[in-house]
């Protein structure tokens, strides 16, 4: 192994065997040293058979690493302890924006993303994976979002609610929507194919409680087995003829051509911070931040959100 490889955070989770989440908690803890390029997170070779070798006899001190050099057009920031990470999970593009205001703005704290859905958050949330976590996740009974999933979760946690966005969401369908499908009752017509979100996803929990409300079988559903892992991906296999329909939001849409939007629900995307003591400043600054004028700036050219919440306190205990 070369003292000059490196690795991204989902090679090493292959390399390990372990999620995502487990390496970013390793980074967090300092366990495994690692630094940025641009937006990616990466860990030496070297660094990371040192791990495997404290690993291997028990001993998995932190340990502090130099940044690697690196031609001037890659920035570079080095994990060290000098700065504490807040791990922040979800897809959406607000989340990257957030991320670069916590980075500015909240001193102390770096932030770090793991691209993964509203329930994988909150179980991550759960198991002391993450710091910030996203969701959009409907109850169909109620048609309350996020709240009654948290409860269920994050039982027995002390915790705040606050807005990031509004926004829409509905199905994806070829443009000029050749088979005239308006609305959810319609999913049932014969001959659709449908491309679907993996299970945890906010569209994911979207649709089945949907269909579940309209008395419509998972069965009936061709393609329902097929998954894709963001709202892009959905979008474009609509707009290339692979699908008739799928779930998403209306910003994917406005982004790949040759698909049609049409919004069902106005969801409300939510993130959640556990309120520890050793948090609680830290949630403070975080929630200026979602308050201020020059976050919104940065989301107002952003097609499809609604910032008539954001900042807002949703619910806390």
């Amino acid at each position: 192994m070369t003292t000059d490889m490196s690795y991204t955070t989902e090679e090493i989770s292959k390399l390990l065997k372990i999620s995502k989440l487990t390496v970013y908690d390793l980074i967090k803890k300092g366990e495994l040293p690692a630094y940025r390029v641009g937006k990616q997170m990466r860990v030496d070779a070297s660094d990371l058979e040192a791990y495997k070798t404290r690993a291997k006899g028990g001993k998995l001190a932190a340990v502090q690493t130099e940044a690697v050099q690196a031609p001037s057009h890659y920035p570079i920031s080095p994990v060290s302890s000098s700065k504490n990470t807040l791990v922040i999970t979800g897809q959406d593009v607000s989340l990257d924006i957030l991320a670069k205001h916590i980075e500015k703005y909240v001193p102390h704290y770096r932030p770090l993303r793991s691209y993964v859905g509203s329930m994988d958050s909150l179980i991550s949330m759960y198991k002391g994976e993450s710091d910030i976590v996203s969701t959009h996740l409907l109850d169909g009974d109620t048609g309350e979002y996020n709240l009654a999933f948290i409860r269920k979760l994050l039982i027995g946690s002390s915790y705040v609610v606050v807005n990031l966005v509004s926004r829409a969401a509905g199905l994806y369908v070829q443009q000029g929507n050749p088979k005239g499908i308006l609305g959810w009752a319609d999913l049932t017509q014969p001959d659709l194919r449908m491309v679907n979100r993996e299970k945890g996803s906010g569209a994911r929990v979207l649709l089945d409680e949907q269909l579940r409300l309209h008395g419509i079988s998972q069965g009936v559903l061709s393609g329902y087995d097929q998954e894709e892992s963001n709202h892009m991906s959905v979008a474009g296999k609509v707009a290339t003829g692979e699908a008739d329909f799928g779930v998403g939001i209306e910003k994917a849409a406005s982004m790949v051509g040759g698909v049609d939007f049409i919004p069902l629900i106005q969801e409300r995307y939510d993130l959640v911070m556990l309120k520890k003591p050793e948090n609680q400043i830290w949630i403070e600054q975080v929630k200026r931040v979602l308050q201020s004028e020059s976050f919104r700036n940065e989301l107002r050219p952003i097609q499809g959100y609604d910032l008539s919440q954001t900042g807002n306190i949703i619910y806390e205990t």
